[in-house]
């Protein structure tokens, strides 16, 4: 990640982001909400090393389920990232760990415990 942001880096609150949709909370780190559980994700679109969204926080979301690039409108899913459909089928956007403590979303380099 270009602006690589440390273990336990605050990103967001779990209230940021929209339920079912996306917040682009630092350089290149977008997250995805769905209730309670979140997923982080680098803001790059594997098709064209492009960003996910064309207008600033202004995600395409499906569902709670799919997240689709504004530019190719390749489909990933929420809870690993893998394109469903589109021009990059197969493959995946650059995951990026995160733990939530208290509704607070940290980078978690760590992993789980």
């Amino acid at each position: 990640m270009g602006d690589r942001v440390s273990d336990g880096a605050y990103l967001c609150t779990l209230d940021d982001v929209p339920d079912g949709g996306g917040f682009e909370a630092r350089a290149e780190v977008l997250v995805l909400r769905r209730g309670d559980s979140a997923w982080a994700y680098r803001n790059v679109c594997p098709h064209f090393s492009i960003p996910l969204n064309y207008e600033p926080n202004t995600f395409c979301a499906y569902g709670g389920e799919l997240l689709m690039c504004a530019h190719h409108s390749a489909m990933f899913r929420f809870e690993d990232g893998v394109c469903v459909d589109g021009p990059c089928l197969g493959a995946s956007l650059t995951p990026v760990p995160i733990r939530i403590e208290g509704r607070k979303i940290r980078v978690d380099e760590q992993g789980p415990r």
